[in-house]
């Protein structure tokens, strides 16, 4: 998008008007002539421009070819007049060899009447051909090159006068448009500008948006996407409106370069505001001056590649250093400068759209906007490669330009391997600037192994490790080298990606043994087969294609001392595994054969475990101690009868033995895993009902027990996994939900019997399904808790306001464990159940004292908003129970799920009463639910 041109030719006149003058001379054009004379752009008009005795055709040509700006005022009588035609063909000239800036005014006239030479505007341009050239021939030559440049001129993007309300508003809207061209201080952007407007667009309604005095913005995203061309173009469109401006420019170079980079910049800054140079003897008073210049004036400061929060400091400060209605913009590739400032609005630079890449490195590649013939699938090729970063489809495109087809080819099989200079020195700049050797082999080994890999599980693997990785990827994400995709994925643009495989690669290019990191298949391949592997080496990853397997002797790694990270698939290992690294963190062996894990394999400094479509049937003959584990997944093991013992696993917190057949016997030990978190046993379907240990794990926040059709039931036990948040258990044998789950407190996710979604929308579905008399499921309801549960029907009579009791209810309150309500209005609902509870608390009384936790002496019943006939009301029940201030309602510590309060449709609300509850009255009355 981004390539800038630096040569200006040398113009001595501004704007060239091109009219018919006996037209509109003394309207449109006079009132055009004095707006821009009065803001200061020089307009040449041949009216006062032309001296007596000179020849008129000369000079006007003349004045054509030195004017920047030609304004062209296409009028109805326009067509009449050859002088005017005549200099339409110079400007049109001018502009395809002099890069003169031409902009069309259809000054009431319809710019397709132009563009096509229609009805009389057309007739009068053949009379004028006629009647100023009489040889035929050379009449018939001019009529064409007249045709063509009306048409080539009205296709330019201008301004048609019949959009606008008064002549007035036009020559404000063509004035506006023609200063940022114009001005001196104005900067150069780009020769071809694909997708910049709507850049300059969006961050300028940004600031156009903050309502404080001074707003700062800031421009981020990676190297070459951007972020200076756009700052430029938002500086040339807005710098005339403030009072000073300054651009500073690669600030972090000159900060490199320099040891007084920083007084320099402040020098520059001062210089451009006061217009006047001034030395500057420390950075501290730099700071001051700068301070003292801009106080009180409306500035606008552009700071560009701002790598560290003190280059701001020691330049602007802080919104204190500014007047009113300033503008601060700061480009950075690292977000957490931004939020260390507090700017008002980040402007995220993306990568761009397939078609605008198209368009850009086709500028570039072909000087069009699209591909010539033959070139269209190996254009489409670059492009992909470039992933919408316009840096490198500006570098290749200019790279491409004019070369062979079989050039084109043998460019993207390079590319393949080795990136392109340029642009991989541009990216780099974002690892160099990377102060800690922790936070580089964190993005080094991210886009040598793990892109596309869970956040968590690389910064588990990462941590062990010893990189301390949660900052270090935090770290790596604000400054556009890492980011976090679709269900937290850790995702690189393919260039950053490159760019950190080649800083590995070119560390020894001719000998991959000694290389820190091997990913590439070949290079691994050769290391292992010519026992070339160094200590060097820290990570390695192998895996074979489906159509066959491989196998080393394991003394190939006796030399990789330093090895950390592992991953093999269909790879095996012969002799003994005590020659793998001690050091090994990280272990990701897929479609090994062994039939346990071999007891000489050093396994001490394991913090991730992966033997996915393995042969196991055991998985240790005999439990070590493995305390740095935390991750074991055993998935699509067919063989795998029973899960390890667990007790020299104290650490574990995620097991997951997905798809393993075979699997019958889950090891009683499982009990001691008190750092667990999640257990993912899914498709097991070998696997009857878990053992009830299980229930007692506290810290379990995942359980996963999907597709194992042999479960049929879940225990009430399940309530004492205090941390469990998701459930998934459907498609098992499992026919009924446990009660207890509803007490669960943090639950918030569940699939299981039929029931799927957050508990919040769950539990009312799924509590009616217990209670209502119109289901039978409550008949099956079976004891719980040693009493037996009762429902009670309740149905309010509209005549009497009495209530009518379908089954017994006061003589059994003891046991009574849900009431369903129906009433007819909500008068009669707050009445009759008053009343109903009022004597349920009389029956209930005496056994108060037999609860010896206060806590359980509280209890909110609460209704949701009701339907009744077409008047909506949602008071609380506990409201609609309330006379005075008497009584109250509320739960244990006011801690109550979101679920209590339940919508329900018609005239009637239900709750459940559990088992630990007891109706007490005191001295302000707690209805107990």
């Amino acid at each position: 998008m981004y390539s800038s041109s630096s040569s200006k030719p040398r113009w001595i006149h501004d704007v060239f008007i091109n009219f018919r003058g006996e037209d509109i001379r003394k309207t449109f054009v006079s009132h055009l002539y004095a707006v821009l004379s009065n803001s200061g752009i020089n307009t040449f008009l041949d009216s006062d421009k032309l001296e007596k005795g000179e020849d008129i055709g000369h000079e006007l040509l003349q004045a054509i070819s030195v004017s920047h700006v030609s304004i062209i005022v296409f009028s109805k009588k326009y067509s009449e007049s050859s002088w005017c035609l005549n200099e339409l063909d110079k400007i049109m000239e001018c502009r395809r060899t002099q890069g003169q800036i031409v902009l069309p005014v259809f000054y009431d006239v319809d710019p397709s009447v132009v563009r096509h030479q229609k009805g009389d505007f057309g007739k009068a341009l053949e009379v004028a051909a006629k009647s100023r050239y009489i040889i035929a021939e050379v009449m018939e030559k001019v009529l064409c090159r007249w045709k063509v440049v009306l048409t080539e001129a009205s296709n330019l993007s201008g301004w048609d006068g019949s959009a606008f309300r008064s002549d007035r508003e036009l020559v404000k809207k063509i004035v506006e448009a023609i200063l940022p061209k114009l001005d001196s201080t104005t900067l150069s952007i780009t020769e071809f500008p694909v997708g910049l407007e709507s850049h300059v667009k969006q961050v300028v309604q940004l600031i156009e948006k903050q309502p404080g005095d001074v707003c700062m913005v800031g421009i981020w995203g990676m190297g070459g996407s951007g972020k200076t061309t756009v700052a430029k173009a938002i500086y040339n469109q807005t710098h005339r409106t403030f009072e000073c401006t300054s651009f500073i420019e690669n600030i972090r170079e000159v900060c490199e370069k320099d040891t007084r980079g920083y007084i320099h910049l402040q020098q520059q800054l001062i210089s451009d505001v006061l217009k006047t140079k001034e030395k500057i003897h420390s950075i501290a008073l730099g700071t001051a001056r700068v301070q003292k210049v801009l106080s009180g004036k409306k500035a606008l400061v552009v700071l560009d590649d701002v790598t560290e929060f003190q280059q701001i400091k020691a330049l602007c400060g802080n919104h204190n250093f500014f007047g009113s209605g300033s503008v601060l913009i700061v480009t950075t590739r690292d977000v957490h400068i931004l939020k260390l400032l507090k700017v008002d609005s980040v402007y995220e630079m993306k990568e761009m759209h397939k078609s605008e890449s198209l368009e850009l490195f086709c500028w570039h590649a072909f000087r069009k906007a699209s591909p010539i013939g033959g070139f269209s699938d190996l254009s489409r090729n670059v492009v992909a490669y470039c992933g919408g970063l316009p840096l490198a489809l500006e570098v290749l495109g200019s790279f491409l330009f004019e070369r062979t087809k079989q050039e084109w080819i043998s460019v993207l099989l390079k590319l393949e391997r080795i990136p392109n200079d340029q642009v991989h020195e541009k990216l780099r700049i974002s690892y160099d600037g990377l102060k800690d050797d922790m936070e580089k082999d964190i993005f080094l080994d991210i886009c040598c192994f793990f892109i596309g890999k869970d956040r968590a599980y690389v910064t588990e693997i990462l941590n062990g490790c010893g990189l301390y990785a949660d900052i270090g990827i935090a770290v790596l994400i604000d400054r556009s080298l890492l980011k976090v995709e679709k269900n937290n994925k850790l995702g690189m643009h393919d260039l950053i990606r490159d760019m950190g495989r080649e800083i590995v690669r070119e560390s020894s290019a001719k000998e991959p043994g000694k290389r820190c990191r091997l990913w590439f298949h070949e290079d691994v391949h050769d290391v292992l087969t010519k026992n070339t592997g160094t200590e060097t080496v820290e990570g390695l990853i192998l895996n074979l294609q489906r159509t066959g397997r491989v196998s080393f002797s394991t003394n190939v790694f006796q030399d990789m001392k330093k090895l950390r990270l592992l991953q093999l698939d269909r790879v095996d290992l012969t002799g003994d595994l005590g020659y793998l690294s001690k050091q090994l963190s990280w272990v990701n062996w897929q479609r090994s054969t062994f039939r346990f894990i071999p007891d000489d394999f050093d396994q001490r400094n394991l913090n991730v475990f992966e033997l996915k479509y393995s042969n196991v049937k055991q998985v240790w003959k005999e439990a070590k101690l493995l305390q740095k584990l935390k991750i074991l997944n055993l998935s699509h093991s067919k063989y795998l009868k029973s899960t390890p013992d667990f007790t020299k696993l104290p650490n574990l917190e995620k097991l997951i033995i997905k798809d393993c057949q075979s699997l019958s016997n889950i090891h009683l030990s499982i009990g001691d895993l008190k750092n667990i978190l999640l257990i993912n046993l899914k498709d097991c379907t070998s696997l009857g009902n878990l053992p009830r240990v299980i229930y007692q794990l506290a810290s379990v926040k995942t359980l996963i027990l999907s597709g194992c059709s042999k479960i049929d039931k879940l225990e009430e036990d399940i309530v004492q996994m205090e941390s469990l948040t998701t459930l998934i258990a459907a498609h098992t044998g499992v026919k009924q939900v446990p009660f207890s789950i509803i007490r669960s407190k943090n639950i918030g996710y569940i699939s299981l019997c039929g029931f799927e979604g957050l508990s919040r929308d769950i539990f009312p579905p799924l509590i009616w399904s217990w209670m209502s008399p119109t289901m039978n499921s409550v008949a099956h309801i079976p004891p719980f808790g040693g009493m037996s549960m009762s429902l009670v029907s309740i149905d309010v009579d509209s005549n009497n306001l009495g209530l009518v009791f379908q089954s017994p209810i006061l003589s059994s309150c003891s046991k009574l464990r849900s009431v369903w309500v129906q009433c007819h209005s909500e008068i009669q609902l707050k009445q009759e159940l008053r009343r109903f509870l009022y004597d349920l608390i009389e029956l209930e009384i005496s056994h108060a004292s037999q609860i010896s936790d206060p806590s359980l002496k509280s209890i909110l019943i609460e209704m949701g908003k009701c339907q009744i006939v077409n008047n909506t009301f949602g008071k609380s029940l506990s409201q609609g129970l309330t006379t005075d201030d008497s009584s109250a309602s509320f739960l244990p510590g006011n801690n109550y799920p979101s679920w209590l309060t339940y919508t329900c449709e018609g005239p009637s609300v239900y709750f459940q009463v559990p088992e630990d509850s007891v109706y007490d009255i005191q001295e302000r009355h707690s209805y107990v639910l």
